[in-house]
């Protein structure tokens, strides 16, 4: 899709509304002028009436506003038209060429959906979807929409300053987000110190680290020790230091964003939810989708619903990249983890179908295809993305 082209026609429609609204505007102030002056000539004693009136209509045919006004608006449906054609060249509204008839199992997607909503909070739509696609009430979607749901008052809680339901949740969780090497726990006592110490109160500051911080002392000793420094700036903390770390708001916004990572990382779901992933991706592909519909599948004469795989690449980007994909160069075949990449002495990467049949034997060496050093299959090594 050229945006650039998109851009020129845009603003050449803009250009045009820009000069029309121009020309409007000075044709009814011309109009508006001559009719001001016609009252002011009728106000006075001694005037001619018939007169005034009969200059004024010649007046106005000469300005004929009329006629500007219908070439002005006409020059203006011109452009607007040509824009309309070009963004119907490079936007197909028939979104239907892209679709692929699936078979989806119905009860998944209505999970699914109804998960996106109670993981956004919006637990009373959930239920209302539930009910309307006639889904069972599983005892496991009530316990996930409460766990949800609680996610959401810890979050709103910390927008307002309130950092107690997460230090409860965190203390409750510390082991689990020990293992997931997050220091959460920590940032938030941070946050609590912090708002504790901007209140020039240097001594419950100094409580508080002896109280709460003791039980995570030994695990973030450098991290207490710039706390008990904090204590020096009490009553001017804005001034120190660590002002731009601490008190920025985006500082809090990296906690709430990985406070949510870490909850929903703790219930076993992703970060970012599955249906909203799959209609970014979708939206993404969908240009390329419909290109290959309309020109490559147009020349080649072939049905969409009969192919196995596409004809071209599918560039979605690295956000929507969830596994491997690492493409052996001999087999042209994607990774896996039956078939995992395979490092050799040399340097050189293939899959382990590859290597296994340029040896045909583990006791025997065999030649990369690609330089003309020798490895044997005990050399090479498992290569994890």
């Amino acid at each position: 899709m050229e945006l650039s082209t998109l851009k020129d026609a845009f603003d050449r429609a803009s250009k045009k509304q820009k000069v029309s609204s121009s020309k409007v505007q000075e044709v009814i102030d011309q109009v508006g002028r001559e009719i001001e002056s016609a009252i002011l000539k009728l106000q006075s004693v001694d005037s001619d009436q018939k007169s005034i009136f009969i200059d004024l209509r010649n007046k106005l045919v000469e300005i004929s506003p009329m006629s500007q006004l219908e070439g002005s608006q006409k020059d203006l449906h011109i452009g607007l038209s040509k824009y309309a054609r070009i963004l119907e060249k490079h936007f197909n509204p028939d979104i239907s060429k892209a679709y692929r008839n699936v078979d989806f199992d119905s009860h998944t997607v209505n999970q699914i959906i109804a998960t996106h909503l109670y993981r956004h909070g919006l637990s009373d739509l959930g239920d209302f979807f539930m009910h309307e696609s006639k889904e069972p009430s599983v005892i496991a979607n009530a316990a996930l929409k409460l766990q949800f749901l609680e996610m959401y008052k810890i979050l709103d809680a910390m927008r307002s300053r309130n950092l107690e339901p997460a230090l409860n949740w965190a203390a409750t969780h510390r082991d689990q987000l020990l293992q997931n090497g997050s220091k959460l726990e920590l940032k938030l006592q941070q946050l609590q110190f912090v708002e504790i110490l901007q209140k020039q109160d240097k001594k419950q500051a100094l409580a508080y680290v002896r109280g709460h911080l003791a039980p995570i002392a030994s695990i973030h000793k450098v991290e207490i020790q710039k706390l008990m420094t904090c204590l020096l700036w009490a009553g001017r903390f804005d001034q120190s230091p660590y002002a731009d770390e601490l008190l920025s708001e985006t500082h809090w916004d990296k906690i709430i964003e990985e406070l949510t990572q870490q909850y929903c990382s703790l219930l076993g779901h992703s970060y970012e939810s599955p249906l909203s992933v799959a209609v970014a991706a979708g939206f993404q592909g969908l240009p390329t989708l419909l290109k290959m519909a309309s020109v490559v599948m147009a020349a080649k004469k072939q049905e969409w619903q009969e192919m196995k795989q596409l004809p071209m690449p599918l560039d979605l980007g690295r956000e929507f990249q969830f596994h491997s994909s690492f493409v052996c160069p001999v087999l042209r075949e994607q990774g896996n983890k039956e078939n995992p990449p395979m490092l050799m002495p040399c340097g050189h990467v293939l899959s382990k179908q590859s290597i296994l049949k340029l040896s045909k034997s583990s006791s025997r060496a065999f030649k990369c295809p690609y330089c003309p050093l020798e490895s044997f299959v005990t050399q090479c090594r498992e290569l994890h993305f």
